[in-house]
């Protein structure tokens, strides 16, 4: 698929997906799309569940607002997203808010902190965490996120 990261063998993120993509990534083995987006964005696709199961996909939409993110919506996101069939595709609009999840889930399995897991996007190539233009409030709860998170889970395992 075009446009697409590779986070791990069973995540994938991109913005938002096309009907081309989902017949294409049922070809790749995909089993399961995560839908970030809220449905007052410009561009939501409000077809987008009829088209995902009907293509035999799982489906799963968990709006991930910035004005409303918090502990509680990150937990829930990535309670969905351990659940969900795998390999998942996970789409926002432009990738950013898929990104942070995917990267932030994988951190949490492996027990990274902060400074690791923001080293480990850049490797990834999601090196947007740098930029200025991402939303503070995203970075700031990711990386809190991260600190309190993370290292529970590599004590736990």
């Amino acid at each position: 698929m075009k446009n697409v990261r590779r986070v791990s063998e069973k995540l994938t993120v991109t913005g938002q997906v096309q009907p081309d993509q989902l017949e294409q990534a049922i070809q790749e083995g995909f089993k399961s799309v995560l839908n970030l987006r809220s449905p007052d964005e410009l561009g939501f696709a409000t077809d987008e569940q009829q088209l995902v199961e009907a293509l035999g996909l799982h489906y799963v939409h968990m709006p991930l607002k910035l004005e409303a993110i918090d502990e509680d919506l990150i937990t829930a996101i990535l309670n969905q997203l351990e659940h969900i069939p795998k390999p998942a595709i996970v789409h926002c609009a432009a990738g950013f808010r898929s990104a942070s999840i995917a990267i932030l889930s994988l951190a949490i399995q492996e027990g990274l902190t902060a400074e690791q897991t923001l080293a480990k996007a850049r490797q990834l190539g999601f090196d947007f965490f740098d930029y200025a233009c991402v939303n503070p409030q995203l970075k700031q709860r990711f990386v809190q996120y991260l600190n309190r998170y993370a290292q529970v889970a590599a004590i736990a395992s």
